[in-house]
């Protein structure tokens, strides 16, 4: 007989734009400072390329591009947080996101969480949109935008040039994402 479910879950509203992020606080591996993200060559804009995190070099995510939701005030301290993966694939254990700020605690039952979608179709990598407290947010599709940066890790193993290949091979990094150093 399986465990019941929890009554409560710790949770973090993460900012991003004028929008917040509803994880659950488990999928937070850390919070840095944004760097220079290295390009990716023939990704779509809401991938801004990939950072150097603990050995890995993880995908940088702008959820507002991906989205289509406002950016924000640019004003306020850019962060990143590195998400972790759940799809159990070795070659993507963590997806970062840019943040506007530091993602914000919160316990949560299913009674605080109040679905505020309309029936429209919801953005591209939005789950649902809800109503938390006072505050707004969208739950992501972690497994769909996992998906899409996977298949993306596929098309640019299959174009990698010879001269890159051996590079690859010499560097033990595999193509977009990479691998623990």
């Amino acid at each position: 007989m399986s465990d019941p479910l929890p009554r409560e879950i710790r949770c973090v509203l993460v900012p991003v734009g004028n929008q917040r992020l509803l994880l659950p606080n488990a999928t937070i591996a850390e919070v840095i400072t944004q760097s220079k993200p290295e390009p990716l060559a023939g990704a779509p804009a809401w991938v801004l390329g990939r950072i150097a995190w603990r050995g890995w070099r993880v995908p940088l995510v702008s959820f507002t591009q991906l989205a289509g939701t406002e950016e924000g005030d640019a004003e306020l301290s850019v962060r990143v947080a590195v998400l972790k993966a759940l799809g159990g694939n070795p070659k993507l254990p963590f997806i970062a996101v840019l943040t506007q700020g530091f993602p914000r605690l919160t316990t949560l039952n299913a009674e605080l969480i109040i679905p505020t979608h309309d029936g429209s179709e919801l953005p591209s990598g939005v789950r649902a949109q809800v109503l938390v407290r006072d505050d707004v947010a969208m739950i992501p599709d972690l497994e769909w935008i996992e998906a899409e940066l996977l298949r993306l890790q596929e098309a640019a193993d299959q174009v990698i040039p010879e001269e890159s290949a051996e590079s690859v091979e010499s560097t033990g990094s595999d193509g977009l994402l990479g691998d623990e150093a």
